[in-house]
């Protein structure tokens, strides 16, 4: 089986696979079926993960695979503190859940907010202790991340501020017909180009939030894409910015298909193409001026 295509990672000199596991699925799952996941994503050689310290069990599900698969995966964590003593507690206590003495990356998780961001760059922030934590071995590098409409605004000011290594934020087709948004994301693009900082994206299978008379399964708060054509033409379309990654969805049930989908990538999925997607499963954005952002 062909694997996913990688791409290098920013600056770190890590090939990532352009698809990224996103482990905020491992919420509350059991080991025994996230262990069924390893071997997905081996067979496909994705070989770079996402987590978070405020994903649950996610942590120590991914950790039970540590001792043996350390050296396959690029693994990246994050920390919601804002405070260096907050941060220093919480990049020490994911290093234990993950099973590890040191993490790839550690990453501000959604820091988008006024209050939390001048907290993190003040004195006694949180950029102090994930500096201490790379030299003292237990990161290699740091980045910044953020949800919805706000975060590539949010992230053109942490660059001025710090030299980070990675963000991450939305993008998917709808939020790039919100002009602001895809203004902002698009010199958030160049500058990163620029400083070699990687761009991991989140939402790429959004469908919209869901509907109050849904009685479907919940396994993220919003509703993805399912139908197999639209979700593979939504993951290409994503794919086909070839200066980004994308973290899959917190639905397992639709790994498989990201995956295939990520691995039969070819042709870039254009304007026209979405558009038709669009209409045929009536997405929606997820984000939205006046709309509250939940993640």
């Amino acid at each position: 089986m062909a694997e996913i295509i990688k791409a290098p990672f920013g600056n770190t000199e890590h090939m990532s696979s352009r698809i990224i596991f996103g482990a905020a699925a491992f919420f509350v799952m059991r080991q025994e079926k996230a262990d069924k996941i390893l071997e997905l994503l081996l067979q496909y050689g994705v070989n770079h993960i996402d987590v978070a310290a405020s994903y649950g069990d996610a942590e120590l599900r991914v950790g039970a695979w540590m001792p043996k698969y350390r050296d396959q995966f690029f693994l990246a964590t994050k920390t919601g503190e804002r405070t260096a003593k907050g941060a220093k507690e919480s990049i020490q206590r994911s290093l234990e859940r993950l099973q590890v003495e040191y993490v790839d990356l550690i990453q501000f998780h959604n820091l988008t907010d006024e209050e939390g961001w001048n907290t993190v760059f003040a004195p006694g922030g949180a950029l102090e202790a994930a500096i201490e934590a790379r030299n003292k071995g237990w990161v290699r590098f740091i980045g910044v991340t953020g949800h919805g409409t706000q975060t590539p605004h949010m992230h053109l000011r942490s660059l001025e501020r710090f030299d980070f290594d990675s963000v991450l934020l939305p993008y998917n087709y709808m939020m790039m017909q919100n002009q602001s948004y895809a203004d902002a994301f698009n010199k958030l693009i160049e500058i990163c180009k620029k400083r070699n900082i990687a761009i991991q994206t989140i939402k790429g299978i959004a469908r919209r939030r869901w509907k109050e008379d849904s009685n479907e399964k919940h396994f993220s708060w919003y509703e993805p894409i399912k139908d197999p054509e639209a979700l593979r033409q939504a993951v290409q379309w994503v794919l086909s910015q070839p200066d980004v990654f994308l973290n899959t969805s917190s639905d397992t049930t639709l790994l498989p298909m990201i995956l295939k989908a990520a691995q039969e990538f070819k042709d870039d999925i254009g304007h026209n193409e979405m558009a038709e997607v669009v209409k045929k499963i009536e997405m929606e954005p997820i984000f939205a001026e006046g709309l509250a952002d939940p993640f």
